[in-house]
């Protein structure tokens, strides 16, 4: 077991205060540390507030560094106990440290846990490990040194040529290289030229973005420069939606520190370069995203995408040359300028380099932030760095790419996550939303809720998404009413087609992908909701009814007691039933049985 001696100035409590962390009372857990530290008079070890650490599921989580001790799900009353025996007594708190999901042991230090040991951290390199609101933090880290280099040792055009060759895609969702991308804006004619980051990450699940913005936006801001040197830019905005409070204070506080230690604003660094930045704040629409859309909504129009050519890069923001990138591009820079090209392309597959985020959500033991290396599994992801499915149940099928992804099942685990293998599949990188479902989980009724948020963030412009994802969301619902027919399931796969050709933007031609990668690879379930009227997984409630088992029963009440409907009836100490004409299936009575002697009849 790790020993560790308080040292003047050295030992560091970090502290997470990401959304995912606040939300699970981590500034409770800081106030805490504030008052025992006060109340014992400690001044020698700093308080220190991070980002998210990626290891959602562990939150609120706390490392006490330089040892990197990590103590996962701390609350405001084990904090005495780790100043008392590990910061004062020099002995970790065993019972408090993190234990293996897969060997039952408990592990001490942050480097040693499977989670974090398998992954190669570029994007999520300070994430964690500084203050996101202290500049100095991330200078400290290396921060700004990219910069630095940039205008004093390399040309526009070597920049791009530097991004180039580091073989860098865009991580919002198409892939597409960022380093031709920004060649097209920098030979584009004209004085006046913008850089875009685009924060308006809207996937349900995904939260890949808003954790870089969180717990380091200064690698964001670093990057939106570099860019808009390589291109010519004087000006540049950062599209981020409201919903992101606290991203959005962080990013407004990097900015003005930013400014006040000359990064940002006239002749930065002693050089000729200039470069301001301004926020706007989306309302939420998924369809901003786009870019089009996004470039509408800045100018204070309504978000809606326009047909193209002419591509940003030729008449983006006002009719001008414009280059948009997303968070996770933007936060790849300056590493890449850092360390190289050569040791970027060094990393991933031939055609897709470097590393990829990813939110794993779901039925998954360990969920939260995930970066590895293009070309790594889909199984090393979910059951080695996450540990498998919780509750050790089935695996059956994992949606990548968010609700313009597809969903995968256990024959596509081993395929590598990359832009090309994915594509084979029918499924998408995308932003990087992986949602992991097991044996109890109902693919029908996955695509509904998929589509039922496409069709609403659908923007109305174009008939193919409007009327097409409303009539492909209708034909979900009866399926999983019972309501359906083989001719409509024929129908629903024909219109998912014609909406992918036919749409005009990302989010109608990307919609259907998860219908049509369910069809494919899950088609006797939909068969078994048209043709037998069975949900196999018990979750349409429409098509499962609930059943008291007479040998088993006891006669206790106890369903009967909580049942809001009255459908339950039968005498103390007699087998009960259930009415069928008045059960709503809300599973209330089969939760409080003592007995188990209720079940699902699909």
């Amino acid at each position: 077991m790790v020993k560790v001696k308080v040292k003047e100035k050295q030992n560091k409590v970090f502290i997470c205060t990401g959304t995912g962390c606040v939300l699970s009372g981590s500034e409770k857990v800081k106030s805490a540390f504030k008052e025992e530290f006060k109340k014992r008079k400690i001044s020698e070890i700093d308080i220190v507030q991070t980002g998210c650490h990626g290891f959602c599921q562990q939150g609120p989580i706390v490392v006490i560094q330089p040892e990197g001790v990590f103590y996962p799900t701390v609350s405001a009353e084990n904090v005495s106990r780790i100043v008392e025996e590990h910061l004062i007594g020099g002995e970790v708190v065993e019972d408090l440290l993190y234990e293996d999901s897969r060997t039952g042991k408990k592990i001490s230090l942050y480097k040693d846990i499977n989670f974090y040991q398998k992954q190669n951290r570029i994007v999520l390199r300070n994430c964690g490990q500084i203050n996101p609101e202290e500049i100095d933090d991330y200078i400290e880290s290396g921060g700004y040194k990219a910069l630095e280099k940039v205008l004093n040792k390399m040309s526009p055009e070597e920049v791009v040529e530097e991004v180039k060759a580091s073989g860098l895609r865009g991580r919002g969702g198409a892939g597409f290289p960022t380093g031709l991308k920004w060649s097209f804006a920098q030979k584009a004619p004209g004085a006046v030229k913008y850089v875009i980051c685009n924060a308006d990450e809207g996937d349900p699940g995904a939260f890949m973005d808003r954790s870089v913005l969180e717990g380091d936006p200064h690698s964001v801001l670093e990057g939106m420069m570099i860019a808009a040197y390589a291109i010519g830019a004087s000006e540049g905005y950062i599209y981020v939606r409201a919903e992101y409070p606290l991203a959005v204070k962080r990013l407004k506080i990097a900015v003005e520190h930013a400014k006040k230690k000359g990064f940002l604003g006239k002749n930065i660094l002693g050089s000729s370069f200039d470069f301001e930045i301004k926020m706007k704040e989306g309302a939420g629409a998924f369809v901003c995203g786009e870019e089009t859309a996004l470039m509408a909504s800045i100018e204070g129009k309504r978000g809606m995408p326009r047909i193209r050519p002419p591509f940003p890069a030729q008449s983006g923001l006002w009719g001008k040359p414009t280059n948009i990138n997303n968070v996770e591009t933007l936060a790849n820079i300056a590493w890449i300028i850092t360390n190289g090209a050569d040791k970027f392309a060094a990393i991933g597959t031939e055609k897709s380099k470097g590393t990829k985020i990813f939110a794993v959500t779901g039925k998954v033991k360990n969920g939260g932030l995930v970066e590895v290396p293009m070309g790594t599994t889909l199984r090393k992801v979910i059951f080695d760095i996450c540990g498998g499915i919780k509750d050790d149940k089935k695996f059956k099928a994992v949606q990548i790419g968010g609700p313009s992804g597809g969903c995968l099942p256990t024959e596509f685990l081993d395929t590598p996550i990359d832009y090309e293998s994915l594509t084979q599949t029918g499924a998408i990188v995308g932003s990087g939303g992986m949602v992991v479902m097991d044996e109890s989980s109902c693919v029908v009724d996955l695509a509904k809720y998929f589509l039922t948020f496409t069709q609403k963030e659908s923007c109305g412009k174009c008939v193919p998404c409007r009327v097409g994802t409303k009539r492909m969301l209708e034909m979900l619902e009866r399926m999983t009413k019972g309501e359906s027919d083989e001719k409509e399931l024929v129908l629903l796969e024909e219109l998912a087609r014609d909406v992918k050709v036919a749409s005009l933007c990302g989010l109608g031609q990307t919609a259907p992908n998860p219908i049509l990668t369910m069809l494919e690879y899950f088609q006797e379930e939909f068969e078994e909701h048209v043709k037998e009227g069975r949900c196999r997984a018990g979750v349409c409630s429409e098509l499962i009814a609930y059943v008291i088992k007479e040998n088993v029963c006891r006669g206790c009440g106890v369903c009967k007691k909580h049942c809001p409907m009255g459908a339950i009836t039968g005498e103390k100490k007699q087998p009960h039933e259930i009415d069928v004409t008045k059960c709503v299936k809300c599973g209330i009575c089969m939760q409080h049985c003592p007995f188990d002697a209720i079940y699902i009849a699909k």
